[in-house]
C-alpha cells in the first residue's frame, strides 16, 4: 500500500476517530465497541481495521470468539499525531 492510499484512508472522519479511540481506550477494545463509539456500522469498522492492519498500525488478538484490538508502536505514533492535529483545529 503506497502513502497516497494510506493517507486517503486516515484523513476521513471515521478512520481518524477510530484510531484516536483506540489510543484513548481505557480497557479492552473490540470492533463492535469501536463501531458504537464512532457511530459506524460493524462491517465498515472491520473493513477499515483490516486496512489499518495491512498498514501495520493495528493488531488483532484473538481471545476466544472475540478479537481484541491494539495499536502497534507505529499506530500509537500516528494516533498521537492525529490527536494533536485535531486539537489544533
Amino acid at each position: 500500500m503506497d502513502n497516497d492510499e494510506i493517507f486517503n484512508v486516515f484523513f476521513r472522519e471515521k478512520p481518524a476517530m477510530m484510531l484516536i479511540g483506540l489510543k484513548n481506550a481505557k480497557g479492552a477494545v473490540y470492533a463492535s465497541s469501536l463501531a458504537k463509539s464512532v457511530d459506524c456500522t460493524y462491517s465498515h469498522v472491520v473493513k477499515i481495521l483490516q486496512e489499518m492492519q495491512k498498514a501495520g498500525l493495528v493488531n488483532f488478538e484473538k481471545q476466544g470468539r472475540l478479537k481484541l484490538l491494539t495499536l502497534t508502536k507505529n499506530g500509537q505514533d500516528v494516533a498521537e499525531h492525529m490527536d494533536q492535529i485535531r486539537n489544533l483545529l
